[in-house]
């Protein structure tokens, strides 16, 4: 069976991730057919300087809400640069980088493993709140 991870990456716009990516996770995670739940995912963002923790924020939400965990560095998953030159100079970023990539790759391998042996949790979609009578 195939492993799935979703990596969402981004540069910062204005203090948040490209809009076009926003538009196509909207769409993806509203419309996907495919069950998402104990998949593991990761936001990743890109900035000069500055926006870098609520474009990380924005990122990790879609995968929040679809049951999905979220693979942790040692530091917020993002590196500083205005070039991709400049990427390459952000030793602690790419250390973060590289520490993703490790935990993202055991969390996969651990989920599989407690997959095979308890299976996965149950999810409930039976309740949906919703006051249409403004009670």
């Amino acid at each position: 069976m195939a492993k799935v991870i979703l990596i969402n990456g981004s540069p910062v716009y204005y203090s948040s991730p490209n809009g076009t990516l926003i538009s196509f996770l909207d769409r993806l995670f509203y419309s996907a057919q495919y069950d998402m739940h104990m998949k593991v995912g990761a936001g990743v963002v890109s900035a000069r300087r500055g926006g870098t923790t609520a474009s990380f924020d924005v990122l990790n939400k879609y995968f929040s809400i679809s049951g999905m965990p979220i693979a942790t560095s040692t530091y917020w998953n993002n590196v500083h640069g205005f070039t991709a030159d400049d990427v390459k100079k952000d030793a602690e970023g790419l250390q973060v980088m590289r520490n993703l990539a490790r935990n993202m790759a055991f969390m996969i391998k651990a989920i599989a493993d407690a997959k095979e042996k308890y299976g996965l949790p149950k999810v409930e979609h039976d309740s949906f709140t919703s006051f249409p009578d403004g009670k």
